[in-house]
């Protein structure tokens, strides 16, 4: 990697950034050490950070995210131990990252660094990354230099080859299911509780919808790497009055999707499901919590792509005695946006260890020793692919 560059020290700076709520200092970080480097970085109109180097294919594209959850959390570097809200997630797969993409000077394709704004609340960042559209909650920001040209809207990513900085410890993660999320309406018909056969009670019809709730899966065949999905009911409200037969109850569903569901067929295959189960007077109704770009779809890279190959080789040698294992990732990530295209999610720390949760958690921590895996792995590996 560049002798100019040291990962562990970027990091360490980045952690002690809050980016929970405003990303802005953190991407003005970022974007002047680019500078440094002589990158020449661009930040998009929807914020995110781009910078590319070489020219014709293949065109590998590393990506991950700047913004953290809340709350911050006092940093720590304790031996070869940083503790502190971003560590593992992402900030420690983003020093990796940037390692890799200032070490290597393509010889043979392109390499882009693309980092987005906001993975963990509406991924604009990331939509408009692959379709261009930069409108609704885009976050443009500004790189902290007052120089306006800087920001400009991009085209779309024609990215061939995809590595999504997030927690694996060092594993190639090739799949991760998708997150759903939405209410199921039970529509009746109000009454006097004093004669309740009058109307048509939604919160008594909540019971055989939770039937099929519970019933959806059976029978389906899981997913060769990501197993059986999930359906979880959230949350339940319903009933305007103690006294009064209630005409509408609610059901919150969280859905853990494997390919390849989609979110539309999930939906209509919900719908049939429940409609069989309640009584005909009961209306079925669902609807998708709102937001402003799709949700986080599962994906499933093929294990046996000369990306994964490649990148587990490189892990394998710069690693430990199990590094570069080829897996599922554990949550849903911004690599759905990319995919169909071979994607692999990849980086140091975890999200969560045998003490617990360790990604989002009080005690997020990384180690710097696999912060520095990490970056030799990618470097070596984006080498062996455009180098």
């Amino acid at each position: 990697m560049s002798a100019a560059f040291d990962p562990v020290e970027f990091l360490d700076a980045a952690v002690r950034i809050d980016s929970h709520g405003s990303v802005d200092e953190m991407r003005s970080f970022l974007v002047e050490t680019l500078d440094r480097a002589d990158a020449s970085p661009v930040v998009d109109a929807a914020g995110n950070v781009r910078a590319t180097k070489g020219v014709g294919e293949p065109h590998v594209v590393l990506n991950t995210h700047v913004d953290t959850v809340p709350p911050g959390l006092p940093v720590e570097r304790d031996g070869d131990v940083l503790r502190g809200r971003g560590s593992c997630d992402a900030k420690g797969p983003l020093a990796a990252l940037l390692a890799a993409f200032l070490s290597v000077e393509p010889s043979a394709g392109r390499l882009t660094l693309a980092i987005t704004p906001d993975e963990e609340t509406l991924s604009t960042g990331a939509h408009a990354l692959v379709t261009g559209e930069y409108g609704v909650g885009a976050d443009g920001g500004d790189d902290g230099d007052g120089d306006d040209e800087r920001t400009a809207a991009l085209d779309p990513l024609d990215g061939d080859l995809f590595v999504v900085g997030e927690p694996t410890d060092c594993d190639v993660c090739t799949a991760a299911r998708g997150r759903f999320e939405g209410t199921l309406t039970l529509s009746g018909s109000a009454a006097h509780a004093a004669e309740p056969e009058s109307g048509v009670d939604a919160v008594a019809a909540l019971e055989d919808a939770l039937g099929a709730v519970r019933r959806f899966d059976e029978g389906r065949e899981p997913h060769p790497r990501l197993g059986s999905p999930t359906l979880t009911a959230t949350g339940v409200d319903g009933g305007e009055a103690t006294n009064q037969v209630p005409a509408e109850a609610r059901l919150t569903l969280d859905r853990r999707s494997v390919p390849p569901e989609t979110t539309s067929g999930f939906r209509t295959e919900l719908l049939s499901a429940v409609r069989e189960a309640v009584a005909p007077e009961v209306g079925v109704e669902f609807s998708f919590t709102e937001r402003p770009t799709p949700f986080l779809e599962a994906f499933d890279t093929d294990p046996d792509h000369d990306l994964v190959g490649t990148l587990a080789a490189a892990a394998r040698t710069a690693g430990a005695d199990g590094d570069g294992s080829v897996r599922p990732f554990g949550a849903a990530t911004e690599a759905s946006y990319f995919a169909p295209t071979p994607t692999v999610v990849f980086g140091p720390g975890h999200l969560a260890d045998e003490a617990g949760a360790v990604a989002h958690a009080e005690r997020e921590y990384v180690r710097l020793d696999r912060v520095r895996t990490a970056a030799a792995a990618l470097t070596r590996a984006v080498s062996g692919l455009v180098g």
